[in-house]
């Protein structure tokens, strides 16, 4: 049987700012097929900040699930080892730029690479959501958006926040106007994107009226072509 390979990208919302609300989180547990499944949630991007660590236990303690954290910012256990013991994996968001440069120099980024291939779930939020694609729009320099270099699990490039912070849609249109970019994967907060074997599989809103799509131009237009979507109660 083959391998399937599932990436979760969520544009905003979650635990981070309903603890305990699980809809989402529900649902990338539930794709693992398993009863109990585990799930490491990593907190890189906001140098392992406790409250966030909160957050994450009151709402998966309340789900089917063996609940555990990995910190980088302590004293670093056998990443190999919790890695692969692992059936989701869940990033926070936070600082993109600051986050991979640390788990680059723990060589973690290679072993999510391995663990992904051998099928364990990757999700997360903002950060968590562009890590896994070519490129992602980010806000980890003060400046203004830029467009980093990520994972490279899937190709494209994807901004999260799409339609909760004013400075998103003005540089999407920005970068495709400029032809920078033939397309990009953009997501609501309250949306995620469901991607499996490297393939677009879905959008799935977990709030009112919330999307992920496919954004281009014609020179004229911006074009946001809506993926096909799962509403989950």
């Amino acid at each position: 049987m083959a391998i399937e390979r599932n990436i979760i990208a969520i544009g905003g919302g979650g635990f981070g700012r309903n603890p305990g609300e699980g809809i989402i989180e529900e649902y990338i547990l539930k794709q693992t097929r398993k009863k109990k499944p585990n799930i490491c949630f990593i907190p890189t991007a906001t140098g392992d900040h406790d409250s966030y660590k909160v957050n994450y236990y009151e709402t998966f303690s309340n789900l089917s699930c063996n609940p555990t954290h990995l910190d980088l910012f302590k004293r670093t256990p056998d990443l190999e080892k919790i890695i692969a013991q692992q059936d989701v994996i869940f990033v926070g968001g936070g600082n993109t730029k600051s986050m991979l440069a640390v788990w680059k120099d723990w060589r973690l980024d290679k072993i999510l690479k391995k663990a992904y291939q051998s099928g364990v779930i990757m999700s997360g939020v903002s950060a968590g959501a562009i890590c896994w694609f070519q490129n992602g729009i980010t806000d980890s320099w003060s400046s203004s958006l830029k467009v980093m270099s990520c994972l490279k699990f899937v190709k494209g490039t994807c901004c999260p926040h799409y339609d909760e912070e004013p400075e998103r849609k003005p540089t999407v249109k920005k970068l495709l106007v400029a032809k920078k970019y033939k397309n990009i994967y953009a997501i609501d907060g309250g949306a995620a994107l469901h991607i499996k074997n490297e393939s677009i599989f879905k959008s799935i809103s977990f709030k009112l009226n919330k999307n992920a799509y496919e954004v281009s131009t014609d020179q004229k237009n911006i074009i946001e072509k809506s993926f096909r979507k799962v509403i989950l109660n």
